[in-house]
């Protein structure tokens, strides 16, 4: 049996109540890391670790509350010695609403959950556990919705395009200390979630289920749709040393519905 990609390293998980967190936590505990899952819904995020077998521990913590991302990240050395990963995944979508409509409420609670809590999270692991050790990865997610813009979500676009450029910031800051830092930009993801407003849109529109997710998929070059485990992998090569000099990039996961070349 192998040891593992991640064998002997420590990850923090934002984000990890629901969605891609869970998947993403238990693939890096299966892969040999010892992980911290942290959310603000306490009750999942200790079913997810729980799930994840004895190398996972739950923390209830609000990334956007600089005492208590400092209070994480010291969990997570205190409990397993260092952190080598970061995930920051934690992120809100926002009330979809027009620009002419868009309150500073709706804007600053976007902004803080999706950008200033990865800053944050950032700065801790880095501070408390990288540079003193000199390495480290650090990965920011991001949205194919940064590159398009999409109307009602002026909020959510400029927090994710905002997060493409943190990532190339962070990367040639820390590079000198063997730190990497690279953001994942998925599409659509085929969740509850997506299924859902995918069946409300439908029906808006007075099509069929099918006929519209078909409709919706064909602006892809292979026709499909990305699941968290798609996303849960791409990760993971990021966060192990296979990709150990890959730094700066933003990689679009998507099934080919953005290329940038």
């Amino acid at each position: 049996m192998t040891a593992g990609r991640l064998a002997g390293k420590v990850a923090i998980i934002t984000g990890a109540s629901t969605g891609l967190g869970p998947v993403m936590a238990k693939l890096f505990a299966q892969q040999g890391a010892k992980v911290l899952l942290a959310a603000r819904r306490e009750d999942l995020v200790r079913e997810a670790a729980a799930a994840c077998g004895p190398n996972a521990v739950a923390m209830r913590a609000d990334v956007t509350d600089e005492d208590q991302v400092a209070a994480m990240v010291a969990r997570a050395v205190g409990e397993f010695g260092q952190v080598d990963i970061m995930c920051n995944n934690a992120a809100a979508p926002g009330k979809d609403t027009w620009i002419w409509e868009q309150t500073l409420d709706n804007w600053d609670r976007t902004i803080g959950i999706d950008v200033t809590a990865a800053m944050l999270c950032t700065r801790e692991v880095l501070n408390q556990s990288m540079l003193e050790r000199r390495t480290g990865v650090i990965l920011n997610f991001s949205s194919t919705a940064s590159f398009r813009g999409m109307p009602r979500k002026t909020h959510y676009v400029t927090a994710k395009a905002a997060l493409r450029a943190f990532t190339q910031s962070v990367a040639n800051e820390v590079g000198q200390f063997g730190i990497r830092c690279n953001c994942l930009v998925p599409g659509s993801i085929d969740t509850d979630l997506w299924q859902n407003w995918v069946r409300r849109t439908a029906s808006e529109q007075g099509i069929g289920y099918e006929k519209h997710r078909a409709s919706l998929l064909s602006g892809t070059a292979l026709r499909d749709i990305s699941t968290t485990d798609d996303l849960a992998n791409a990760a993971l090569f990021l966060a192990s040393d296979e990709s150990r000099t890959i730094t700066g990039q933003s990689i679009i996961v998507d099934a080919g519905g953005v290329m940038l070349g």
